[in-house]
């Protein structure tokens, strides 16, 4: 049973098979001091810019398809979080505060004042506490398997936090693929160690989410991490879940459940999740039927 559920667990945490790329130039690959880290990042596609920020233990490449994309509508910089992927790492420990705070400085750094953003699992909670702590950062934002608080996952992953070793993944085969790719090829025991204690972290930010001012879009899995009631208690905090066709202007952030969809799976709906995100980057609305 243990097995099973660890192994039910990589496949949360770990990268979901990249599907073959869309065609288009190569990406430009570029590294950047960022608050003591060298990050890795790539630019491509042509116009507004928009920030992709990928989940734990992930890279730009385990994305998949939604990268290319979104860069046929926008100017998409993809980055690498700390310890992830062609980023390096130091000796400081990963938190949403800090992934957030690296987010900004980047954008400082390359010359971005205001960007779109798209996050998904840790990096959607990374692009949450970027709107709280640098709101003027964000025009709008896409959070893919968000929560804004730790109460907010499903039971299981919550019961099975505390049973997390590093051990448990280092034989994983998303380990030997960290190597691939990373700074440092030995480094991934102690990035599982920081992943380890990201997951105690407290996260209780409610307060901070009612008086956010920034569009955003909640995008959940019926089957997520996060439950069905915490994304729509998102969706509330942000003003949603009122009733249109009286007359009001309709919430500006959107909610958006994916049918027969787990956590691993919400990335690679690329054509369902373009359906949702260009119309709300846009600020298109569906027209009623008597109008």
């Amino acid at each position: 049973m243990l097995r099973k559920i660890l192994m039910a667990l990589a496949l949360m945490i770990a990268a979901p098979a990249a599907a073959p790329a869309i065609a288009q130039d190569k990406p430009e690959g570029k590294r950047v001091e960022v608050n003591g880290i060298q990050m890795y990042y790539e630019v491509s596609g042509q116009g507004e810019p928009m920030v992709v920020l990928h989940g734990a233990y992930m890279n730009i490449p385990s994305m998949g398809r939604i990268i290319p994309k979104l860069a046929e509508t926008h100017k998409v910089y993809a980055i690498e979080f700390q310890g992830h992927g062609r980023t390096t790492d130091i000796d400081r420990p990963i938190t949403y505060p800090n992934l957030a705070d690296d987010v900004a400085a980047f954008m400082d750094n390359v010359g971005l004042k205001k960007a779109d953003i798209f996050g998904y699992s840790m990096g959607a909670a990374a692009g949450l506490q970027l709107i709280i702590r640098h709101p003027e950062k964000v025009n709008k934002a896409v959070l893919a398997s968000v929560a804004y608080d730790t109460k907010g996952w499903q039971p299981e992953f919550i019961a099975f936090i505390p049973q997390m070793t590093v051990e448990m993944f280092v034989n994983m085969p998303f380990a030997q693929d960290y190597k691939k790719l990373a700074a440092n090829p030995d480094g991934f025991p102690a990035l599982v160690e920081k992943l380890i204690a990201l997951e105690k972290e407290p996260m209780a930010w409610e307060e901070d989410v009612k008086k956010i001012k920034t569009p955003i879009l909640i995008i959940a899995g019926d089957a997520d991490v996060s439950t069905l009631e915490h994304s729509v208690a998102l969706f509330r905090l942000l003003g949603g879940g009122v009733m249109g066709d009286m007359g009001k202007p309709l919430p500006a952030s959107r909610l958006a459940i994916l049918p027969a969809t787990a956590h691993t799976a919400v990335p690679d709906q690329v054509d369902l999740l373009m359906g949702f995100i260009e119309p709300f980057i846009k600020g298109e609305i569906p027209k009623g039927i008597f109008e």
